[in-house]
């Protein structure tokens, strides 16, 4: 009897051994905006790592902001998740700022990373200025008012410090690591995921239906959740220098297939190209008006090719920059993001710059073309060189001209054979002349 109650001991403490090494944490990361792509990727993550039974769900968080709505199906099903959920601001140099003030909120246990910061949760234009300034007053309030309620109940339901999640709103309060601890916005600094996980370790959250984990993330196997095809593709669409820079393909690829009919190749990239820049502008709050700058401008510089005198490719280029400053709407309520969500200059000064140096390009050889002698037509015909098929009079011949038969009259006789040059031409007959030796 001895040796079985060793063994049944030696199995006890065994079994919850090799369950401990086989916890598995999953992880996800949010870096960009907080998009429909990106929000459907973190819900997606919650549902995955209850499936999978997983200890705990970390994300790695990096974000200026992004789609209220996007925002609000990311916290709800943080808040709703039956697996604790640890979100990391990192690496060093990240932010939470906007939405990503409220997924961080929503989170049962949050660190920061040195040399991070979280807050300027305060609803702005996307061209950087206040509500106020856009929609007036009463707008204003009531839309601060509303994320402001937003942040406060994340807040509480967490535990965490609702004062301060309402100065974020109210007053764009924004904290560094350190201080975010002590105001209890976050838990704790940790440089790294790994030492993130060891410091919860043991500690005891609450989850959906009101029930109470504790932690186990100490030596764990961390197993990444990758994003969908489809996700990947929306969140990658969602941003405005993509949203320019395929708008721009787009115009160019069509105009020229319009200019060359049955080129292919460039209306179909062109086609492409709409289709991916309508899809990135249905995820983004951009101006239709703009656009249409862009495609005029586009359209002039197209036209600049006929014409050629700079005139057109300037204003064209022109369009292109205005059309690209004003491409992010002003004001879009269902967008919660820091005023850096812009087309960045770095894309668009030298996409400009490029056009211009092509339409300055264009204009310099249209010129020079203009002074070369014409090759073309009847008067490209004269002072061509040929030959005297036959004998050529003053009454009549024929003569081999730039590849092609003419008749053609001398006023002395040319034997055939010999060299002529065309001194004029007069509908289908040409006035030529022998050619000295």
């Amino acid at each position: 009897m001895g040796w079985l109650v060793a063994f049944l001991l030696l199995a006890g403490l065994l079994v919850p051994a090799r369950a401990a090494a086989l916890s598995v944490v999953a992880r996800c990361e949010l870096e960009g905006v907080v998009d429909a792509g990106s929000g459907a990727y973190l819900a997606d993550c919650v549902r995955r790592a209850e499936a999978r039974g997983a200890t705990a769900l970390l994300v790695r968080l990096d974000t200026p902001g992004g789609s209220l709505e996007a925002t609000r199906s990311v916290v709800r099903a943080f808040l709703g998740s039956r697996v604790p959920v640890l979100v990391w601001v990192g690496p060093s140099g990240a932010h939470a700022g906007s939405a990503g003030v409220f997924i961080a909120l929503a989170s049962n246990v949050a660190a920061m990373a040195p040399g991070t910061n979280i807050g300027a949760a305060h609803p702005v234009r996307l061209d950087g200025k206040d509500v106020e300034d856009a929609g007036g007053e009463q707008l204003a309030r009531k839309i601060e008012n509303d994320t402001v309620a937003f942040a406060e109940g994340i807040a509480r339901q967490r535990g965490r410090n609702a004062a301060w999640a309402a100065s974020a709103v109210r007053a764009s309060a924004s904290v560094p690591a350190d201080q975010a601890v002590t105001l209890r916005v976050v838990e704790s600094v940790a440089p790294t995921e790994a030492a993130f996980l060891a410091s919860v370790d043991g500690q005891r959250v609450e989850v959906a239906e009101g029930k109470t984990v504790t932690l186990s993330t100490r030596d764990v196997q961390v197993e990444t959740l990758e994003p969908g095809l489809s996700q990947r593709v929306v969140h990658a669409l969602a941003q405005p220098s993509i949203v320019y820079l395929l708008f721009l393909a787009a115009a160019l690829g069509l105009v020229m297939e319009l200019s060359h009919p049955g080129a292919i190749v460039p209306g179909l990239m062109g086609g492409v190209a709409l289709v991916l820049a309508l899809m990135a502008s249905a995820t983004l709050p951009v101006r239709s008006g703009a656009l249409v700058w862009m495609l005029v401008g586009v359209g002039l510089i197209i036209a600049e090719l006929f014409v050629t005198h700079g005139l057109l490719g300037t204003a064209g280029v022109g369009l292109m920059l205005l059309g690209g400053v004003l491409l992010v709407d002003r004001f879009e309520p269902g967008w919660f993001v820091e005023p850096s969500f812009r087309l960045s200059w770095a894309v668009m000064l030298p996409t400009v710059l490029v056009l211009a140096g092509t339409t300055v390009l264009i204009a310099y050889r249209g010129a020079q073309t203009r002074k070369l002698p014409q090759r073309g037509g009847d008067v490209g015909l004269v002072g061509e060189a040929g030959k005297a098929l036959g004998p050529v009079t003053p009454s009549g011949g024929e003569v081999f001209v730039h590849g092609e038969r003419w008749r053609a009259v001398s006023f002395t006789p040319i034997r055939e054979g010999a060299r002529v040059v065309v001194r004029a031409v007069e509908g289908l007959t040409l006035t030529v002349a022998e050619a000295l030796p």
